[in-house]
């Protein structure tokens, strides 16, 4: 998707690709630091508050989506219309996003460290690192899903938090 188009603007149409109900595999969610279940608190909340998601083919949603990490590398949606109808499974190979998540988890730990001690100048140069980073991510599991789910900026954003989550390890 080139360009992200409004959402209200897609389902004025009348179909509603969305996510309605987001599920983390709590047996795959590994321990992690408080700040980081914090963000995906957020990402949740806010994925579930305004998100484009449409599967390829789907004439209709709202979705279910259960995510889950297969064996370390493998991310997993589960993808199913709220009415139960339209079953499908969705594989994502994240050996490329290995780097940009292994920065990614560096830049946040040391964002959350600069908070605490650091000037606000230090603050803000680290989070603008930490913002490009989760934007190159959010580019990268875009590609990746672009054959299988049409996904806007804003929600892929909300996905990688969240694959971040699934891959964190204590």
């Amino acid at each position: 998707m080139d360009e992200p188009t409004d959402i209200e603007e897609r389902n004025s149409k009348g179909v509603d690709h969305y996510i309605v109900e987001l599920n983390l595999d709590a047996e795959t969610l590994p321990a992690t630091s408080p700040e980081m279940q914090h963000e995906r608190r957020v990402a949740i909340f806010d994925l579930l508050e305004d998100n484009y998601f449409c599967p390829a083919g789907s004439e209709a949603g709202p979705y279910v989506v259960d995510i889950s990490l297969k064996e370390g590398d493998r991310l997993q949606l589960d993808i199913q219309r709220s009415n139960g109808a339209d079953k499908r499974q969705v594989m994502l190979s994240v050996k490329p996003l290995r780097r940009v998540i292994k920065d990614y988890f560096l830049i946040c730990e040391s964002y959350h460290n600069a908070i605490r001690t650091a000037t606000s100048a230090q603050i803000e140069a680290i989070d603008m690192g930490r913002r490009g980073l989760h934007n190159e991510g959010s580019r990268m599991l875009t590609d990746g899903l672009r054959n299988q789910i049409e996904i806007e900026f804003t929600t892929a954003r909300r996905l990688f938090v969240l694959l971040c989550s699934l891959h964190r390890r204590p």
